[in-house]
């Protein structure tokens, strides 16, 4: 399964790349370009698979000099968000891989590309659909090779397991297994995986970690180590149910009607409920509204000069161009129209 391909990010040694002492997000972007095409595979195999990922990569003589890969890697406090996209090949984490490369991490993959085969203990074969997440300790054995003909597309969140602060039996027990729980959990989960991935070094930190910090529970919820009735299971799902709140808020933004009620039902859960989840939060389910609108216009007034500024307002979702001017002008100290001129002067 594509997935796995990181379980390595299980080992992923590189934070060194990182910038010392960043406590907040950091990347690094590397890619086969940077070598000599025969030598391709030979380093992504000795050096990035082996040294970076903790894993083994095996393919055929004849289509190595077709090889191509590249990665990424976001340092979020001590966890690593890793992107990787490569040609099809062999990877296997084995037991000799493990013990020259521990991790001791927990790590929440998504597959992205047309989906992956894995095996596990020799004997469990299962595959990932495009999409869709998997699970597991990182100090497990596994061998995995993507479905696709265009190979591996996948990102891996690694958590390390110090940093887990909980109780966790069984955790280490933990092999890869597709996410299962697709009514309830998985769009909490696919809404703060988005958040993360959507998150960059500007992003506040304390933001991100708690995102890695719900992603972290609710994967646990679904592996059975957290109780769904437990403290700590009821803030992550509170997390993601707002996650989700907000990006159901942003996609139906330009909708006058855009409600409370329209989006509790949408989560399956009462307006008052909806209500709490943004009393815990820094803005209001109101002001978010207000916020998403006024985004939203101020995009438009930059990038859409065809449109006129009744146009705008209405696209943002204000029921009236009189709404739109008062409110724009509370936000930001200028007219709609100031704001399209200065944009277009920059």
């Amino acid at each position: 399964m594509a997935i796995s391909a990181l379980r390595g990010a299980a080992c992923l040694a590189p934070v060194a790349y990182a910038p010392a002492g960043d406590q907040g997000t950091s990347a690094f972007r590397w890619s086969t370009d940077q070598v000599d095409p025969k030598d391709r595979f030979d380093y992504w195999r000795e050096v990035r698979s082996k040294g970076l990922f903790g894993a083994t990569a095996e393919l055929d003589r004849e289509h190595r000099p077709k090889f191509s890969g590249e990665f990424s890697l976001r340092k979020i406090g001590s966890a690593g968000l890793v992107g990787l996209r490569a040609s099809s090949y062999h990877v296997e984490r084995s037991a000799t891989d493990i013990a020259n490369a521990p991790s001791d991490s927990l790590c929440i993959c998504q597959q992205l590309g047309g989906g992956g085969w894995f095996r596990v203990r020799n004997v469990d074969d299962f595959h990932v659909a495009g999409g869709t997440f998997a699970t597991s300790y990182s100090d497990l054995p596994y061998h995995t090779v993507p479905i696709a003909a265009e190979g591996f597309d996948l990102r891996i969140l690694k958590v390390p397991v110090a940093d887990i602060l909980l109780p966790l039996p069984g955790l280490h027990d933990l092999v890869p297994k597709p996410f299962t729980d697709r009514a309830t959990l998985t769009p909490l989960l696919e809404s703060c995986f988005t958040d993360l991935t959507e998150a960059d070094n500007d992003s506040d930190p304390a933001t991100t970690k708690a995102l890695v910090q719900a992603l972290t529970h609710l994967t646990l919820i679904e592996r059975g180590v957290v109780r769904p009735t437990s403290r700590v299971a009821q803030y992550a799902v509170r997390a993601g149910r707002l996650s989700l709140a907000r990006r159901l808020m942003a996609r139906h933004i330009a909708e006058p009607q855009l409600s409370p009620a329209f989006v509790a039902s949408q989560l399956a859960i009462s307006v008052r409920h909806l209500h709490v989840l943004f009393e815990e939060s820094s803005m209001s389910f109101s002001q978010t509204v207000t916020a998403l609108r006024i985004e939203r216009s101020r995009r438009l007034l930059r990038e859409a000069p065809a449109m006129t500024i009744a146009e705008i307002a209405f696209a943002s979702g204000f029921d009236s161009l009189a709404t739109f001017y008062r409110v724009f002008r509370a936000v930001q100290g200028i007219t709609p129209g100031d704001f399209r001129e200065a944009a277009t002067r920059k």
